[in-house]
């Protein structure tokens, strides 16, 4: 079967479990390397329902760079050929695959007016064979992918354009030296039994592989409500770092979606988790970095929508009531 013919929203293996496919490009903007930090020279392409490019997104406010590389959004829905984008007279999606080629804050692909994600990649590697994933960070003078991997964007994002910027945009470092061992180890089983753990608990096509991902999940929810049990604002170093970043986008997704679509149910971050649902409220409230760029409409549409393996009447829920509740310290 070619890739071009591939259902992309077949995702486990023959045991049940979910494995998530390593990112193909990896390449980094840095000063004096092959893709230097120009402004204007680079388009980030994200979905505001996905949590990995979310990361992208927070990153590129938090460091200011909205003037430095601007953005494409794709429709919620990501159905058999991947992610699409809004429909434009240019170049109508098609009829047969999307209910509704429109969505509020989904825009077309600004640089080529393509209709999906997929056909980007196949610009860059016609032969290209894995997932068609954001976040995706694109050079405009070279017309390649630079990175998409969510994980490596988000580190030089915080580093590369500092020449560039000024004030605290220039000061805040999310890695920094002095924690980058502490963060490291956090972000490593964060990733395995949380971020990962809810796409591993939801894909399940088995009892025994969800049960093998949704009982770490459980364990290291309570974790970090362990760590954040003290009252601290931040997980690491009193100050805002990327594992924040990287839990957060988790997190927020938690309550409107993962608890019932992904069968994570044994705890609401809201009733369940005070010291993370404080945590999580802090972030969203008071910075307009996570706020701003935190679309639930997005969110429930694509999930609820997207896997109809799992949701076949692709009925998205009413609630939760309110998506996130106001902070009260």
């Amino acid at each position: 079967m070619s890739n071009a013919q591939k259902d992309i929203t077949s995702w486990a293996d023959k045991s049940g479990s979910f494995k998530r496919q390593v990112s193909s490009f990896r390449d980094v903007i840095e000063p004096n390397g092959q893709f230097p930090p120009e402004k204007g020279r680079y388009h980030l392409y994200v979905s505001l329902a996905c949590p990995w490019a979310h990361r992208a997104l927070i990153v590129r406010k938090l460091k200011g760079l909205e003037d430095f590389i601007d953005v494409s959004t794709v429709h919620p829905h990501m159905l058999e050929k991947g992610w699409h984008f809004a429909k434009s007279s240019e170049n109508p999606a098609p009829q047969s695959e999307h209910s509704d080629d429109t969505f509020p804050a989904a825009t077309v692909d600004n640089l080529f007016g393509v209709s999906h994600l997929r056909d980007l990649y196949f610009k860059v590697e016609p032969d290209y064979q894995a997932r068609f994933t954001v976040p995706v960070v694109w050079d405009k003078k070279t017309n390649k992918i630079v990175n998409n991997e969510s994980s490596e964007i988000i580190r030089f994002l915080n580093t590369a354009f500092n020449d560039q910027l000024s004030g605290e945009q220039q000061s805040l470092d999310l890695y920094p030296k002095e924690l980058q061992k502490e963060i490291d180890e956090l972000n490593e089983w964060v990733y395995n039994d949380i971020n990962n753990g809810v796409y591993k608990s939801g894909f399940a096509t088995t009892q025994e592989a969800y049960e093998a991902a949704v009982k770490p999940l459980a364990a290291g929810l309570d974790k970090i409500e362990k760590i954040l049990s003290d009252g601290r604002e931040f997980l690491i170093g009193g100050r805002l770092t990327e594992a924040d970043v990287r839990l957060y986008t988790t997190i927020v997704r938690y309550d409107p979606v993962y608890y019932v679509h992904f069968k994570c149910n044994f705890g609401l971050i809201r009733h369940d988790y005070p010291h993370l649902h404080k945590w999580l409220q802090r972030l969203y409230w008071k910075n307009p970095a996570f706020k701003d760029t935190t679309n639930f409409e997005h969110i429930k549409e694509h999930y609820y929508y997207s896997h109809k393996h799992i949701n076949p009447n692709r009925i998205v829920p009413y609630g939760p009531n309110v998506d996130i509740e106001p902070l009260k310290e």
